[in-house]
């Protein structure tokens, strides 16, 4: 029996509540109890004492999401967003901030960001005269993927204030979820051009500041960080579905998740890969369609995209072939799937 994208299949990835570390202080700003809510979904406010704190990305969703209900605050993972920064990524934020360049730094944060984040991935890509920083998750089955979202590319934001400083402006920001209600403070924080109902979150900037030299380059400071950031992606090497579900949540965005593409970025043969995933418990295709389910889900429930769109850019035949790809990975239709999370969101408001 093929097993469905929807249950679990490995086990909950894990990061730093660092970068969430202004939870309690956001809550508080809305007049809610930290302690009180946090409780109430099943955590201890403890867990914010210390940045090194580890939670799961699937639990910290749901944490997020039961903030946003109880303090009926749209934009909670933005506020949470701009408390967030270098400072927030621990041994990372070290080797971001004395890399040489502003270049240097983000490929470094994109190289190894899965050893602070396990659940999403970060890239960088160049565009003709533009770069763009994007942030997607593929953590299967989180929630609160639009509040994750919007409070990463806060955080992006403020990274790349602090590496170029104040002259720095995006081009634009891109949401992959619709257009909030109150849109005014996204506009503030910002202060660039918003697009919504996008397949990517994205920060989106003039690529002449990847050349940018670092004020606080230092090669002495940046020897140990290295160190031990190789020493973790030794640790965490082993993990090859992981790091398959990492490459896939981009390329196939980017119609390159064939698996010789994708076994190519590991320098191995095709037939290497489905061996090695084999002996893991999983094959190609079963990531493949949990990736493409997982996108399809956020799609459905963050944005305004039609279905065909969504086929089109999951790279579909038309709308049909992707309703019964979607049907076969969870029972449902996707015009079910998004009007039942429709009910869902309005029962909890």
């Amino acid at each position: 029996m093929t097993r469905r994208p929807t249950e679990p299949t490995h086990a909950e990835t894990e990061l730093r509540i660092g970068a969430t570390m202004a939870l309690p202080a956001v809550l508080r700003s809305l007049g809610a109890n930290p302690e009180e809510v946090l409780a109430e979904a099943g955590f201890d406010l403890g867990l914010f004492d210390n940045p090194d704190n580890r939670i799961s990305y699937a639990a910290r969703s749901r944490l997020l999401a039961h903030c946003v209900d109880s303090t009926d605050c749209q934009h909670l993972g933005l506020l949470v967003g701009q408390q967030a920064g270098l400072h927030s990524l621990g041994l990372m934020g070290l080797l971001v901030k004395y890399s040489p360049d502003v270049g240097t730094a983000l490929r470094s944060l994109v190289r190894f960001l899965h050893l602070h984040v396990r659940g999403a991935v970060v890239n960088l890509e160049v565009d003709g005269d533009l770069a763009i920083l994007s942030y997607e998750i593929y953590e299967p089955g989180a929630v609160a993927t639009d509040q994750i979202g919007d409070g990463a590319v806060a955080a992006m934001v403020n990274i790349l204030r602090t590496l170029c400083g104040p002259a720095w402006k995006p081009s634009e920001v891109r949401f992959a979820h619709r257009e909030p209600d109150g849109i005014r403070p996204f506009r503030s924080f910002f202060g660039a051009p918003l697009f919504f109902d996008t397949a990517r979150n994205a920060v989106v900037f003039p690529a002449r500041w990847l050349t940018q030299r670092l004020s606080g380059t230092d090669p002495d400071l940046l020897r140990l960080p290295q160190k031990q950031i190789e020493a973790l992606e030794v640790r965490y090497g082993d993990d090859l579905p992981g790091q398959v579900r990492r490459v896939l949540r981009t390329s196939l965005l980017m119609d390159q998740a064939r698996s010789n593409q994708v076994a190519k970025l590991f320098s191995i043969h095709s037939r290497t890969l489905s061996r090695r995933l084999n002996a893991r418990g999983t094959s190609f295709q079963e990531l493949l369609d949990e990736g493409r389910f997982e996108i399809a889900r956020q799609m459905l429930e963050n944005t305004r995209m039609a279905v065909h769109q969504i086929a089109e850019t999951l790279d579909y035949a038309d709308a049909s072939a992707f309703t019964r790809a979607f049907r076969r990975w969870s029972g449902i239709t996707p015009g079910q799937w998004r009007k039942n999370h429709k009910v869902a969101r309005s029962c909890r408001t």
